[in-house]
């Protein structure tokens, strides 16, 4: 079955690219769109999609409240967040209000598609560069940092635990490792289990808290 998408931006040139890119996936469908967020709240609500696609910045009602509206009445529903806003008051905003993801509309075609899948299978999903604000805002400066991480990870689990910290994905991570993307997605689902987390977000915040040494240089 498809995965059914509305798309919700005021720049028609930029969503009729997105629904192009988004037709040609086999998987993908694209039900709906529209240009502001006041329309937008209400063909979701008529059609149900697995997931939306938001803007922040529209007429009539901005991205944040279209969000909050959109999950008042269904508090299950997918919605990523696709903007220009590298804002940190924004994501975490977002975050806060049960947004699935924060995307910023400078990835590459192939890292929204796997977003949109993972977003749909139930993981949040995050531009790398976003990752790291995230991770900065949920820590308290006046929180005490832990001790060192704990020895049940190995050398490489520490190193790409850094990277997690630095908010670097697995395709950055795989090519300054000299590894395969599939070895990194392998070592982060260990990383997860190991240390009883659900998210990338959380192995980040666990490593600026345990003091795991990010790379340097990137």
């Amino acid at each position: 079955m498809s995965i059914k998408i509305i798309l919700i931006d005021d720049h028609t040139l930029f969503r009729s690219g997105i629904k192009a890119l988004l037709s040609r996936q086999n998987d993908f469908e694209v039900i709906g769109e529209a240009a502001d967020g006041f329309s937008g709240v209400k063909l979701v609500e008529q059609q149900r999609p697995d997931i939306v696609l938001l803007d922040l910045d529209m007429p009539v009602m901005n991205g944040r409240e279209a969000l909050a509206q959109i999950l008042s009445t269904n508090p299950q529903q997918n919605v990523v967040m696709l903007t220009v806003s590298e804002d940190s008051d924004d994501l975490t905003e977002c975050m806060r209000l049960g947004a699935r993801g924060f995307l910023l509309k400078n990835i590459n075609a192939d890292f929204l598609l796997d977003s949109i899948r993972k977003a749909v299978e139930g993981d949040n999903v995050f531009s790398p560069e976003m990752t790291s604000r995230l991770v900065q805002s949920l820590i308290s400066p006046a929180a005490p940092r832990s001790g060192p991480a704990p020895a049940n990870l190995t050398p490489r689990e520490l190193e790409i635990l850094g990277y997690l910290a630095a908010g670097h994905s697995n395709k950055v991570i795989a090519r300054h490792l000299d590894l395969a993307e599939s070895t990194i997605k392998v070592h982060v689902q260990n990383i997860l289990r190991k240390l009883n987390l659900s998210s990338r977000v959380q192995a980040a915040v666990y490593a600026v808290n345990h003091n795991v040494p990010q790379p340097q240089g990137l």
